[in-house]
């Protein structure tokens, strides 16, 4: 039996939920259980979601941190996979994610993160993206790049032991932004952090409202920023919710 728990954070994802889950029903192996977890939609998410019959948990407060970690409490899980419910994922999910994690020197592990849309997919961003996981380490943080240190980013697919993610505290609730390269930060001490070869398909719908130069802006902006140990709340002015 599958030891993969997937929690998936919501607010608002009618748009993209349905083929999310349909995807998440035909894996194989299939995922242990999956776990949609609502931080107050007003929309036909929940709907969505109770009509596959996956489990539905209403968060109290809404944010990816808090809604993330309201599912891990639940998870049976000894993994815990972090889906986003605008990404497609491979059929053989959870066989990856296992296979990665048998190496115990792996604390977590993630994709390669390409960005499309219905009208084109973004080369120029993926593959920054992908790079990104690389240099922003080697820049900001050397010593613990030559250690195993990757920067792993939400949209990639963030998978790690449970035991490893609440004994480092799990997601930092505080933090509005960048929670998930914090989280990496600190399962850094557990092991390496991994980017698996094989590939993931996020919305562009970010870059599709503000444009290829201003999301790369954006986004180098916000991770120099970071990098310095600008404030997350600060940084979150820059980085608006779109659905």
């Amino acid at each position: 039996m599958s030891s993969v728990s997937i929690v998936i954070p919501t607010l608002n994802e009618a748009s993209s939920l349905k083929r999310t889950l349909r995807q998440l029903a035909i894996l194989d192996p299939p995922a242990l259980e999956v776990l949609v977890v609502d931080g107050g939609s007003q929309d036909q998410t929940v709907a969505i979601a109770q009509s596959t019959g996956v489990q539905v948990l209403l968060c109290d407060r809404a944010g990816r941190s808090v809604q993330m970690n309201c599912g891990a409490t639940v998870a049976k899980g000894d993994i815990l996979c972090f889906l986003h419910a605008d990404t497609c994922v491979p059929d053989d999910l959870v066989a990856v994610i296992e296979q990665t994690l048998t190496d115990e020197t792996i604390a977590c592990g993630g994709f390669i993160s390409l960005m499309s849309g219905a009208q084109t997919t973004r080369w120029g961003i993926s593959l920054h993206n992908y790079l990104k996981t690389y240099y922003a380490p080697l820049l900001f943080k050397p010593h613990l790049f030559l250690k195993g240190l990757r920067l792993l980013f939400g949209d990639q697919v963030m998978f790690c032991r449970r035991s490893d993610f609440w004994g480092c505290g799990g997601f930092n609730e505080a933090l509005p932004i960048m929670e998930d390269g914090d989280l990496c930060l600190r399962l850094a001490k557990k092991g390496r952090i991994c980017q698996v070869n094989r590939v993931v398909q996020s919305s562009d719908r970010r870059v599709a409202r503000w444009g290829s130069l201003k999301a790369t802006t954006i986004y180098l902006y916000i991770g120099i920023l970071w990098g310095l140990s600008v404030s997350p709340a600060y940084l979150k002015r820059f980085y608006e919710d779109i659905r």
